[in-house]
């Protein structure tokens, strides 16, 4: 299998996993953005202080190591190209500040069940794997932010493109307000390309064309767990 074979593949897994995810066709609720803000400030946090790091320590080669450092400090430390400055997970903390949530009450948030059991998945795909399989982990969600995957609104903007349309619809934002979707859009193109474009390189050579289109399968599975279980709790709440 060639290098444009495996991203063939590669694009294939996401697409489809962009096409049948339900939370991204079903509506956006008061209940599911509160959650959303609450679980994916602490996924940020820790998939780039704890998880991603491990793939780094795993990666021999000198250059993809220090990108994936590189987009661990613009996610948890701070974006001085996308986000002025701030760490990613500062701006999500913020974007709940403008649906009226406290921020103590966003700190004070704790992790769901359904949260910890995906990073319990996560930790084990990309802990205890060959570093061409962790970096798949590492950029396979940050893929479906690319246009291009799943219908409509999801394939025309990406996956946070649509999220922007739809939290400016329900809590009438600014484009100011809504900075941390489209800088998403922007940095994941950029870390993501990191992924394929390495996996490109190295798959054929090491033999692992079926390994890393796999590993991109099964982190997408736990990604569709973990945003199902948003969707569930947020529902609850509504």
């Amino acid at each position: 299998m060639s290098g444009e074979s495996v991203i063939k593949h590669l694009d294939e897994v996401v697409d489809d996993f962009a096409r049948t995810v339900p939370f991204f066709y079903e509506p956006l609720t008061r209940g599911r953005a509160i959650t959303f803000v609450e679980q994916h400030r602490l996924n940020t946090r820790q998939r780039n202080t704890v998880l991603k790091l491990r793939v780094a320590t795993n990666c021999p080669d000198w250059e993809v190591r220090t990108n994936i450092l590189k987009g661990c400090t613009q996610e948890a430390i701070a974006d001085s190209e996308y986000g002025g400055g701030k760490a990613h997970w500062e701006i999500l903390q913020e974007l709940g500040t403008y649906i009226d949530l406290e921020l103590s009450e966003i700190q004070a948030a704790e992790p769901l069940k359904s949260t910890r059991l995906c990073w319990l998945a996560w930790d084990s795909l990309m802990s205890n794997t060959h570093w061409l399989e962790g970096l798949i982990a590492n950029t396979c969600a940050e893929r479906v932010n690319v246009p291009g995957y799943g219908l409509g609104l999801v394939r025309e903007k990406g996956w946070f493109g649509m999220e922007r349309e739809r939290w400016r619809q329900l809590f009438s934002l600014t484009d100011e307000q809504l900075d941390f979707f489209s800088l998403h859009t922007e940095a994941d193109i950029e870390h993501s390309d990191l992924g394929w474009n390495t996996v490109a390189k190295h798959a054929t050579n090491l033999g692992m064309e079926d390994a890393v289109v796999e590993a991109c399968r099964l982190n997408l599975v736990v990604w569709g767990q973990y945003l199902q279980g948003i969707a569930d709790y947020g529902d609850l709440r509504d």
